[in-house]
């Protein structure tokens, strides 16, 4: 069963317009705002619509303005002080609660799967009369990351066909449809067309423009009546689509859709935070709009294709972000054939022994600045096929693993190449950061890592040791080759990482400035992952010195705090954010290694362990309700900062929530 999260103007600790919604559609376009009703960000709007490069993700509906008529003739905004009574979040859909004079209206936002269209509902609850709402809607058809500055288009249009309303604003943007269901008494004032201001305060404290200027054609006239429901359409889609499903059909096929996903999980996910967590899982599995050829050859093969969002609102789907969050999103829901499309796709897009870090957008060609995505690939297909025992799927991957191995033996891209003298993986070139620790404002590098680092090697050693297990399951003969690369690679490990003065592992060994002592959260890869790199007798001192200097209710600090380039708090402008992203800064999704590594430490602490995931229980509903944010401040109260629904924070949360059930 999913718990019902409830945000009241009576118990609310953290002020409404700091806590925000989000709805999603399953292509990367999502609606959201702040549970005030107010916009603060350039991401926020009610119809963000996933389009195909080169357009992107387009904020199409930005605003709309609610007013109730009153029976003195004044109107009266949902946004005035007093009005809003609670925020609910059902089965992941959001709804609101106000009073006007004595009477409730509730208002919910839902999208259906795998379109670009909100449905924006209305329903007075009980009341002796009907009251007239006035909707305007304010558009600027800005793509997500433009500044707020960026000013309007140069000439709106608005068109009426009978019900149908739609603006358009030039050649190369689309065009919005706009349309009243539910209501016959429902009329559309044109005024001319209004510009008005918007202060986006979020943007402001990030250190970006903040004022932004929204155009509305005019408003909308709906008499509703006592437990009826209106709803304003909002869509790119072409009217036969947009008039095929009716908002009532919708919003029952869209609360089925979100039972089954919860019924589909295992018996450990299917109530309270682990189920929140499924339904917040749904959020960031996409079918990314545009991709034909992608598209086609899957469904030739048999498959669908589906990627990962890696965080609302500005990431987009990243490798690395993927293959962390695979298990948790996939495997931990009962998800596992999308799981399986996944890898696929992204084994596709090998290219010289890597997977994309960033996939190809239209005619522009895929990143592959990283050096521990394609070893995380490794992890990410050895826990599917663990779950599902799919040896085909192994068989058909298992040549590219192959030459993903010999191209990292032999060099890659990037610097990326075993050091043939000890086995370890070096990486680094000018210019770019290949670890996950790749915060870079202009020239300015802030956590320098290049040269052997110590999770890129315990992956390394990882990968090695899976391949030699599956060739040898196939009785291939390159087997004691690959074992023997891992053996030296282990040998070395040990002996260069062990820094016997701190009684912990380097963060960096042969760096630019020779080894690097800064005590981070890396390590705990070294015993975290199925094939530990690191030797028994040094498990206990590495977790027990995480656990001490790093742990956190909401997951382990970047940089311990006596490192003298700690940061306590991720805030202000670009540049201040960057300096302490990666210096001592939480980030939720390591309490996932965390607690694989505490467990081996600790096998028969499994309800301790699960403990550990406590401060999560609350965090749902204090910043991205529903869901985990990026990361959080380095030191009480621990603010949830960077993106409000992060994927790999919900996927780890989520799998260590089934992996320390009962």
């Amino acid at each position: 069963m999913v718990d019902v999260i409830r945000v009241s103007r009576d118990d609310n600790p953290t002020p409404e317009a700091r806590r925000e919604w989000l709805v999603t559609n399953g292509l990367g376009g999502f609606a959201s705002a702040t549970i005030s009703g107010e916009i603060t960000r350039r991401y926020h709007g009610f119809l963000i619509a996933a389009l195909p490069a080169p357009q992107g993700r387009v904020v199409m509906l930005n605003d709309l303005d609610v007013a109730v008529g009153r029976s003195d003739g004044s109107l009266a905004s949902l946004r005035d002080s007093g009005r809003f009574v609670d925020f609910t979040l059902t089965m992941g859909l959001p709804s609101w609660r106000y009073e006007i004079d004595g009477m409730t209206i509730e208002k919910s936002v839902l999208m259906p799967a795998r379109h670009n269209i909100t449905y924006i509902g209305f329903r007075l609850i009980g009341g002796a009369r009907a009251i007239r709402l006035f909707l305007r809607p304010a558009v600027n058809f800005r793509r997500i990351e433009a500044a707020v500055s960026e000013p309007l288009a140069s000439g709106y249009a608005l068109t009426a066909n009978g019900r149908h309303y739609e603006i358009a604003a030039g050649a190369g943007l689309p065009v919005l449809r706009l349309m009243i269901s539910g209501c016959d008494a429902t009329s559309f004032t044109a005024d001319g067309g209004s510009r008005h201001e918007c202060d986006f305060v979020t943007e402001e404290q990030r250190g970006y423009d903040a004022r932004g200027s929204l155009w509305s054609p005019g408003y909308f006239t709906v008499e509703l009546q006592p437990d009826s429901i209106a709803t304003l359409i909002a869509a790119t889609e072409p009217w036969h689509t947009v008039e095929a499903l009716h908002p009532d059909a919708a919003r029952r096929f869209e609360t089925e859709r979100r039972r089954r996903l919860v019924a589909m999980a295992p018996p450990a996910a299917r109530e309270g935070l682990a189920a929140e967590l499924v339904l917040a899982a749904d959020s960031f599995i996409i079918t990314p709009v545009g991709r034909v050829a992608d598209i086609v050859r899957a469904h030739a093969e048999g498959d669908e294709m589906r990627t990962v969002i890696a965080g609302y609102h500005w990431f987009t789907d990243w490798g690395r972000d993927a293959m962390i969050s695979l298990e948790g999103l996939t495997l931990a829901t009962g998800r596992v054939a999308e799981g399986k499309w996944i890898l696929r796709a992204f084994a596709h897009y090998v290219r010289d022994g890597l997977i994309p870090n960033m996939f190809p957008e239209g005619d522009c060609e895929g990143l592959y600045h990283t050096a521990d995505a394609t070893l995380w690939f490794f992890h990410a297909l050895a826990r599917y096929v663990e779950y599902t025992g799919d040896r085909a799927t192994l068989t058909l991957i298992l040549p590219k693993l192959q030459e993903i191995v010999r191209l990292h033996l032999e060099g890659t891209r990037f610097g990326i190449k075993a050091d043939p003298r000890d086995g370890l993986l070096s990486q680094g070139a000018e210019g770019y950061q290949l670890t996950w620790m790749d915060a870079k404002v202009g020239d300015w590098v802030v956590t320098p890592r290049r040269g052997k680092a110590v999770e890129i090697n315990a992956l390394w050693y990882n990968a090695l040791s899976l391949l030699t297990q599956w060739l040898r399951d196939a009785r291939h003969p390159e087997a004691d080759e690959i074992a023997g690369h891992a053996e030296l690679t282990r040998q070395s490990f040990n002996r260069r990482f062990w820094n016997e003065s701190r009684g912990c592992l380097y963060d960096v060994v042969d760096g630019e400035n020779g080894d690097d002592a800064s005590f981070r959260p890396n390590q705990i890869f070294a015993v975290s992952l199925p094939h530990p790199v690191l030797d028994r007798q040094y498990w206990r001192p590495v977790v027990d010195a995480v656990e001490q200097k790093l742990l956190t209710p909401f997951g382990l600090r970047s940089l311990a705090p006596d490192e003298p380039d700690f940061k306590s708090r991720y805030f202000g402008d670009l540049r201040a954010r960057d300096a302490a992203y990666h210096q001592g800064t939480v980030w939720a999704w390591l309490i996932g290694p965390f607690i694989d590594a505490w467990l081996k430490v600790h096998p028969d602490k499994r309800e301790t362990a699960r403990g550990l995931l406590a401060g999560f229980e609350t965090v749902v509903a204090e910043a991205g309700i529903g869901s985990i944010s990026e990361i959080f401040d380095a030191e009480p109260p621990f603010t949830p900062r960077g993106c409000m629904a992060q994927a790999w924070s919900v996927a780890e949360v989520l799998r260590c929530l089934v992996k320390t059930a009962r």
